[in-house]
Formats: structure tokens, sequence, C-alpha cells
């Protein structure tokens, strides 16, 4: 498995793992000694699993569990704007890191924990979104797929389906995955047809990714990212799980469940609008809708590190009231919900 990467390119940022200056006592990458020597200290006690977070009130819970207990030499370490915690999580060593929101952080906090630490996996866990109709607010779900749906070939107006995209023809771009017609959610039609928009298209894109042992600068393309297939198989096992389903006086229809579904959508965008929460099922089978799943999955995919995303369903995605978001409500909830099937997971893929 991987030692010490020397050389890494994460992003705008070049960490340099080398020579050390005898009078500042710092990598010219940027890493301290003491950090270095902190980092080997914590990989010494490894592999973990590394346990990625996106936002504090999701976060806490977990660590205000009493199934998680901090490690007493080295509890955590600040690196990058970031704070690895380590410890044990259901007797499993754990190293718990939180992104903040957006694909960007979620990426970049992915990349720094699996060039630092030895890490032999990855849960993802928090709220989402729900673009699913059968389920309901409070249930947790287990994506076997996600999608990064947030890059896009816009088409110019007057183009369809069937004219070339700008860069199709050299591989950049594709129209094998589909696209979003904007004339299709007027208010208004002429003539029983929808009128034309001056937005037209947006064609969905795959991402290029660059796998560890790929041929360096030589791009593939990948749109649906799997999780890792024992991963998935061992989420089955927490299918049916129950979970609370009341804020104080406001209870759900009926008790939260676990479920495993096809699907999940992530894009540097809250989705808060009933049409294309339900454009993104129809069209992609999409259940959970957040901000950071895709990110890390790629990240995880293209390092080779098995990977899964627990997200707990904490707002219809603009589907409900009229009124408001759902999620001012039950995101407390969600997290909650989301943090003990996270618990239940690790204590089966983990015996």
């Amino acid at each position: 498995m991987r030692k010490h990467l020397k050389v890494i390119m994460l992003g705008f940022v070049i960490l340099v793992w080398g020579v050390c200056s005898s009078t500042s006592g710092r990598a010219y990458g940027a890493i301290s000694t003491a950090t270095m020597q902190e980092i080997d200290r914590v990989n010494e006690k490894g592999p973990y699993l590394g346990i990625i977070v996106p936002n504090s009130f999701e976060m806490n819970p977990l660590l205000q569990s009493p199934s998680f207990v901090a490690d007493l030499e080295v509890p955590y370490l600040d690196y990058f704007g970031k704070r690895f915690r380590f410890g044990k999580v259901e007797k499993e060593k754990v190293i718990i890191v939180m992104t903040g929101l957006s694909m960007l952080n979620a990426g970049i906090t992915t990349q720094l924990l699996l060039i630092l630490f030895k890490v032999k996996g990855v849960l993802h866990y928090g709220i989402a979104g729900n673009a699913n109709p059968q389920l309901q607010i409070g249930d947790v779900t287990i994506p076997q797929y996600w999608a990064h749906t947030g890059l896009w070939n816009w088409q110019r107006y007057g183009d369809g389906p069937n004219e070339e995209l700008a860069l199709e023809s050299n591989g950049d771009y594709t129209r094998e995955i589909g696209y979003l017609r904007f004339a299709n959610y007027q208010n208004a039609s002429e003539n029983g047809k929808p009128i034309d928009n001056f937005l037209n298209n947006v064609w969905y894109q795959p991402e290029e990714v660059f796998p560890a042992d790929g041929i360096p600068e030589v791009r593939q393309h990948s749109f649906w990212v799997p999780v890792n297939n024992h991963y998935f198989k061992v989420a089955k096992r927490i299918e049916g799980m129950t979970f609370q389903g009341c804020v104080n006086s406001t209870c759900l229809p009926r008790a939260p469940k676990a479920v495993r579904v096809k699907s999940g959508a992530s894009a540097n965008a809250f989705v808060d609008n009933s049409a294309y929460r339900e454009f993104l099922n129809s069209k992609f089978n999409i259940t959970p809708i957040d901000m950071e799943s895709a990110a890390v999955a790629l990240v995880c995919h293209q390092q080779q590190i098995p990977f899964i995303a627990i997200r707990a369903l904490s707002d219809l995605a603009g589907g409900g009231s009229a009124v408001s978001n759902e999620a001012d409500i039950f995101a407390s909830l969600a997290a909650q919900n989301a943090v003990d099937a996270s618990l239940r997971f690790i204590t089966l893929l983990f015996p």
C-alpha cells in the first residue's frame, strides 16, 4: 500500500515532501518537520477508516457519541485549514475530518486525507435533499452510484439534440448522457407546444479522471461513480433499520428507515425546486441530492480507495410545502439518523 508520497499535485496546491531547511525546520513544500513527525506517529497506528463529513452540525453528533473515543496521544492534527481527528469508533481506528460546503472543499479535503494518512477506506455521511417520491424525510439512503450533475456543456440557442456540441469532435464533450431543455419548463406555450427559451439546453458531462495506476495526463471519463461493491453489500444488512422520527412535537408520518438506492447526485447548488427535483429523479433515477458526495467519490475512485456514502434525507428539495424548505425543521434529525446508520455500518463492516 502507499507509504510516503513524495510529490503530488492537489488542485492549485503543490505539496513537495523533500529536503528540509536546517534553519527553518520546514520542507520546501510547506509541511513542517514537526508536522511530518506527527503524521508519521499517526500512520504507525494505521491503517484507518476515513470518515468525511460536510459540516459541523453533521459531525458533532458523532464526536459526542459514546461510540467515539478520541486518541489520547494525538487527538487531532491541524493542517491546511483542516482538523483531522483521530480515535476509534466502535473499536475501529478512524480519522474524522470536516470538509465544509461544496464540491471543491470536499475534493480537497478527501485528497489531503488520502495523501497524508494511511487510509484503507472512506465513509462519507451527511444530510441531503430527497428527489425520490417513494421515500420521506428522515429516511437514510445508501446509493450504489454517484454522479456530479453540475458539469455541463451549455448549447447555443438555435442548436438542438442533433447538432454537435462545441468541442465535441475532439472528445472534450459528449451527448451520450443527456440534457435539460429549458423550454420544457416554461409557464407559457403556443399551440400546445413549449415556447423556445434563449437558455436552450444544457448537456450533462462526465468528469475527467486520472487514476492513480493510469498513465499520467491520459484522461478517462466517468459520470457514474460506483461505491465499493463489498461496502454496498454490507450496507444491505442495515436496510430496514429504523430511526427517530420526531423533532420536539413535530413527527413524521412513519418511522424513518434505511434503504439502498440506485443513485445520488452532487453539484454546487442547493436544490429547492420541484421541477428540477422531478427532472433528476425521472432522468437519472436520483434519490439523494447534495453538494459533496460525488467529489469524495471521484477522488476515492481515482486513488482506488474503497468508498461509500450514507445520506439522510432532510427535505424534499422543493417538492414539499410552498411555504419553506423542510430542512429548517428536520436537518438535525436527519444528521442524527445519518450518524446512527454510519455507526451501525461500521460495526458490520469490521465485526
